[in-house]
């Protein structure tokens, strides 16, 4: 995906490799997307780094405290992220935008080495069904065992999982969503403010 270039990006030196995860290693919250854009965290090596997508994700993390700025063009942009952290449940930007099933399975291990290793993370974004969905075969291949019934995707809809973490269900902020208007920015931006609010209250819970 590497050698095909848009216009205003032949300039570019593509990453072109798998993409690793990016934020803070004591995060509390963890963001799970689908993967990475093929000019976008593809080309910058970065998650959700130079496209309009991560347009939306910063700047909703921005606003809701969990990012020093709104605008992530670069891996050397000055992007911190705070009590956050950004993964993805495939690593290498499909063709398509649309991962095989075996993509899914080579790329697991990655994404259960990270939730082994934050061990601090009490809330969980999923960007999408699929995102959500490889979230929660991850945690069952790391020995949790899932409830039942399954817990639903649903924009915004929270559910408590017996490992204690909250799952939080948001639509991907792809352009296909984005402008036709299935997700909004207000919309976007309250599935953070109800991730801090879940940071809250599991904090005054362990307190």
């Amino acid at each position: 995906m590497a050698r095909v270039k848009v216009r205003r990006f032949r300039a570019w030196d593509y990453w072109g490799k798998p993409v690793p995860g990016f934020g803070d290693a004591k995060a509390r919250l963890l963001i799970v997307g689908l993967a990475p854009a093929a000019h976008g965290g593809n080309r910058t090596g970065r998650m959700f780094t130079g496209d309009r997508s991560g347009d939306w994700l910063y700047g909703a993390l921005h606003r809701t405290g969990f990012a020093c700025q709104a605008a992530s063009v670069s891996r050397d942009d000055g992007m911190r992220l705070k009590d956050c952290y950004i993964t993805a449940t495939v690593r290498c930007a499909p063709p398509g935008n649309k991962p095989m099933p075996e993509e899914f399975e080579r790329c697991r291990p990655f994404l259960m080495d990270e939730l082994r290793l934050l061990r601090r993370v009490r809330v969980v974004v999923a960007l999408g069904k699929i995102a959500f969905d490889g979230y929660l075969k991850a945690c069952r291949h790391l020995g949790h065992t899932l409830p039942r019934p399954r817990p639903a995707f649903g924009h915004g809809l929270a559910h408590r999982l017996p490992w204690g973490v909250t799952l939080i269900g948001s639509y991907h902020p792809s352009q296909q969503n984005t402008f036709t208007g299935k997700l909004t920015a207000p919309m976007f931006e309250s599935v953070f403010a109800k991730a801090r609010m879940a940071l809250r209250r599991a904090g005054s819970s362990s307190g």
